[in-house]
Formats: structure tokens, sequence, C-alpha cells
């Protein structure tokens, strides 16, 4: 009976994360309350609270399975794309799939409203940005030192414009409900690091 109600709550947990998730990449993590998740869940508010007892305990719940998720996004990719270049557009395709499905990145939604979140949602949405700006910096470690990849300045800076040019993109683009303008801004983007390589060979 123990086990039984242990996979049930975590079931429940999982139901309630992924609302929960969904809500804050379409709204933003304050556009929504324990309410609209109860009701989306055909639950009680009281249920919520048994799982997770404040909403920044939520919040932060959210932002460590995402970043979770990512990250083992970004390990396959590691797995099976070799070069450099495949491995970048590999992640602008991640951040696609997202727009694709009319979402934002959460951790971009939550970079939106960061001065209204807890200090550790804050720290949390930093840590996902430092994931990211780490794997890319490896990515153009590679490209650079075989030669696929060319840009100015550091790995590091390099990295941190890449996620802010695509985060960007996916604002602008979601206005216009236009996938394909932000896969042209990524490719753009990813062609100015391959490009230039091939010029200078």
């Amino acid at each position: 009976m123990v086990a039984q109600r242990e996979r049930a709550d975590a079931r429940t947990a999982a139901l309630i994360l992924d609302v929960a998730e969904r809500l804050a990449q379409v709204r933003g993590f304050n556009g929504f309350s324990y309410a609209d998740v109860a009701a989306d869940l055909g639950i009680t508010k009281a249920a919520l609270h048994y799982h997770f007892a404040a909403k920044a305990d939520l919040g932060e719940a959210l932002i460590s399975r995402y970043a979770s998720r990512f990250g083992e996004a970004l390990a396959a990719i590691d797995a099976t794309t070799p070069s450099a270049p495949d491995k970048l557009r590999g992640y602008a395709t991640l951040y696609a799939d997202v727009l694709r499905d009319r979402r934002m990145c959460l951790c971009g939604m939550l970079a939106a409203e960061y001065p209204t979140l807890p200090d550790a949602m804050r720290a949390s949405v930093i840590s996902f940005f430092d994931q990211n700006e780490a794997w890319l910096q490896k990515v153009l470690e590679q490209g650079g030192g075989d030669g696929s990849l060319h840009f100015a300045g550091t790995a590091r800076d390099t990295a941190r414009m890449i996620v802010s040019c695509l985060e960007g993109a996916m604002l602008v683009a979601r206005p216009y409900d236009d996938i394909p303008r932000f896969q042209d801004a990524a490719s753009m983007l990813i062609a100015s690091l391959t490009t230039a390589a091939t010029i200078n060979d």
C-alpha cells in the first residue's frame, strides 16, 4: 500500500509539473495560479499544496526538471553528433522544437520575470544559463580547434552571444507565430560561425 501511494503521489506530482510548466512557458510564472493548475487537473488546491507547499517550491521543481531534461538533450547531441557545427544546429533545434509547441524556453520566460522571482528560483535560472553556456563553450572550443568554427573573441563570450541570440529570436518570432522566422535567424547565426572558417582556410 505504501509503495502504491508513493507511485500515485509521484504521478500526481509529475502531472502538476507538466501543467505548471506549460502555463509558465505560455503565460509566465506570474501569469498562473494554483487555482489554474488545480482546475486543469481536476484536483483541489489543497492537493497541490500537499506536493508543493508554496508556489516558490513549485517553481524550483520546474526549473530543476527542465534543466535536467535540457542537460540530457545536450548529452544526447554530444553522443550522436561528432561535428561542432552540427552540434550547434542540434542545439538550435531544441529551441525550435519548444517554439513549435507554441511555448517559450521556460528559463527565458523566467528571466523576463527575474526581479519578481524568489531568490532560490533566481539562482536556478542563472544556473540553467550557465549550464548552457558551458556546453556551448566546449563546442566552440572543439570547432575552433579543428577549424570548423571561427569566431572573434573568446569561446565563453561567443557562447553567451549564442544563448542571447536564440532566446531573443524566440521572443521576436512568437508574436508573428512564425517558426521559420526563428529558424532563419538561427541558421544565419550558425552560418556566421562557419562561413568565416571556410573563407579563412
